[in-house]
């Protein structure tokens, strides 16, 4: 029988073992809540924190559902929310992916952005600015998926009895992250109950301070990662860390690796967070002396992660493609003409294909190569001054080849260069073509200098 509503999708997610990775004595398998109708985990508590609301009175109709989230509770929020008729409110810290913030406001969803680099407390920390926005909205409903108790439930009640069926009752160790701590609490109750022999194995991002929490007891600072979702720098009332019997930090670099290695090798598209559980997981796995079957998640979709984990200038920016550092400008340039990642335009293609292919990049100049030598720079300034001087023919200008428009006398540095060498290059408005050699290495801007001093001594 089909289904009658997208919500009776939710949950019943596949189960595949990965069999690529070295996985020691043991066997690793993963839940693809990337399956859920919203592509993640967060769908099932989404509609449980609303079911529960709607049951108890504190969301009726014409309401208003309000969420301090990662993205992902908030895009079930709103996805079920949408269904049910209630506007939806999200206040998201600025680290979130794009794709994210994306998907919720193509649900309808209110998106309001605020400080990743505040604490509880703060009146533009996510939560406590949820809250404010709850309390002076009418009819508002804070979701509050950290202390809501529908969340653990909702694993408790179906989560965890589908892995434990598809497993066939045979089940060593669960590796989870916490987020608001609903899978470790709901799964954790469960496994205990009905499974107890289960171990509840907690994957947690370098800098937050769950995992050491953990593992020595001591609460520690907080300090900043890139993983989205996952990572705490307090323990959420809904976590309940005495069910935990070992746990891993783990660095960024190595989570995106990893959800890139699970998309390469095994043909699944995963998010960063999914990353942290899967390199938490193969450690687990290659520590253990006897085989285990083991269980793990893929909690949302990499596809909300494109712009991120799978968009290697943005890994390049971070600094983790493991190019050795050589305290030059060869150090400073991101996009590179030699690795395919350089974006460039033809002399003889138009200017409309240059301004679609800025637009589409979000750069603000191109080189321009014939065959692989660089014979000129077109700027965003270059575009607009030919359009500007145009007038009514300005149509024409999109279809002049950009050969007629592109400034030929070029600016070089070389990539061996001292990295202050190019301060006075910017400070004459200047965008330098980095030279290896004979070899065009590839452009260097001002952003890419401030981004060099952000990561190099991280």
């Amino acid at each position: 029988m089909p289904a009658t509503s997208v919500l009776d999708l939710i949950g019943k997610t596949p189960l595949v073992e990965i069999t690529r990775f070295d996985v020691g004595p043991c066997r690793l398998f993963l839940k693809l809540e990337s399956a859920n109708p919203s592509g993640s985990i967060k769908d099932r508590p989404a509609r449980a924190m609303i079911d529960a609301a709607e049951a108890d009175g504190r969301l009726r109709e014409g309401g208003t559902v309000v969420e301090a989230t990662a993205g992902n509770t908030g895009v079930g929020l709103a996805l079920v929310a949408s269904r049910k008729g209630y506007r939806t409110v999200l206040v998201v810290p600025d680290k979130m992916s794009r794709e994210k913030i994306l998907h919720a406001r193509a649900l309808g969803a209110e998106v309001i952005v605020t400080r990743s680099d505040v604490g509880k407390g703060h009146p533009d920390y996510y939560q406590d600015l949820a809250l404010t926005i709850t309390e002076r909205t009418p009819g508002a409903f804070y979701a509050n998926q950290f202390a809501n108790p529908a969340n653990p439930a909702a694993h408790e009640a179906t989560t965890a009895p589908e892995i434990l069926e598809e497993m066939g009752g045979d089940l060593d160790a669960v590796v989870v992250g916490v987020g608001s701590g609903g899978t470790l609490t709901g799964v954790g109750r469960y496994m205990r109950r009905a499974s107890p022999k289960t171990k509840m194995v907690l994957a947690d991002p370098a800098g937050s301070v769950l995992a050491p929490l953990v593992e020595t007891g001591i609460m520690g600072e907080a300090g900043s990662w890139a993983v989205e979702g996952i990572g705490e720098d307090f323990v959420p009332p809904n976590c309940d860390l005495s069910l935990v019997k070992k746990a891993y930090s783990i660095a960024d670099p190595e989570s995106f690796g990893a959800s890139r290695d699970l998309l390469r090798k095994e043909g699944i598209l995963a998010g960063s967070s999914s990353g942290t559980l899967l390199a938490a997981a193969l450690r687990y796995c290659r520590e253990q002396a006897a085989p285990k079957r083991v269980v793990s998640f893929v909690c949302d979709s990499g596809a909300k992660y494109l712009s991120k984990v799978f968009n290697d200038a943005f890994m390049a920016q971070e600094g983790w493609f493991g190019r050795a550092r050589t305290g030059t400008v060869r150090d400073v340039v991101i996009n590179r003409y030699d690795e395919g990642s350089e974006i460039f335009v033809s002399p003889n293609e138009t200017v409309a294909s240059a301004f679609a292919r800025m637009r589409a990049a979000d750069v603000s100049q191109l080189p321009v190569i014939e065959g692989d030598r660089v014979v000129g720079l077109v700027e965003e300034s270059d575009l607009l001054d030919a359009l500007v001087a145009a007038g009514e023919t300005m149509a024409e200008v999109f279809r002049t080849p950009v050969g007629e428009v592109m400034v030929s006398r070029l600016e070089t540095i070389s990539a061996d260069a001292a990295v202050a060498d190019l301060l006075p290059l910017f400070r004459r408005g200047l965008v330098p073509l980095v030279m290896d050699g004979a070899k065009f290495l590839g452009l260097v801007t001002r952003i890419d200098l401030i981004n060099h001093f952000r990561v190099r001594d991280r």
